[in-house]
C-alpha cells in the first residue's frame, strides 16, 4: 500500500518533504486536475443573471474553494475545450 500524501502547514515543511523519494506516493488519488491561469486578465465583462443563479455560482464556488469569477471563466473555458474537440 502506498504512503498518504502528509498535509503541510509551512512553506518550509513542503520544501522539506520534497527533498526526499517521492515514489511511494504516486498514487492516482493523490493527483487532481489543476488549471494556471497564466494569461493576463485585461479584459472585464458586464453579465446580468438572477440573483438566485448568482448566489448558486456563489456557493459552489465555496465548496470548490475559488473565486466566483475563477470558476465561471473555468466554465467558460471548459465549454470551449469541449467544442474544439468536437
Amino acid at each position: 500500500m502506498k504512503k498518504r500524501l502528509p498535509k503541510l502547514k509551512t512553506d518550509k515543511e513542503a520544501e522539506d518533504f520534497l527533498d526526499q523519494d517521492l515514489s511511494e506516493y504516486l498514487e492516482p488519488e493523490n493527483f487532481t486536475e489543476t488549471l494556471f491561469e497564466i494569461q493576463p486578465k485585461d479584459k472585464s465583462v458586464t453579465l446580468r443573471m438572477s440573483s438566485d443563479l448568482l448566489d448558486a455560482y456563489k456557493d459552489s464556488a465555496d465548496e470548490q474553494g475559488v473565486s466566483y469569477q475563477k470558476l465561471m471563466r473555468q466554465a467558460l473555458e471548459k465549454f470551449l475545450k469541449k467544442k474544439s474537440a468536437s
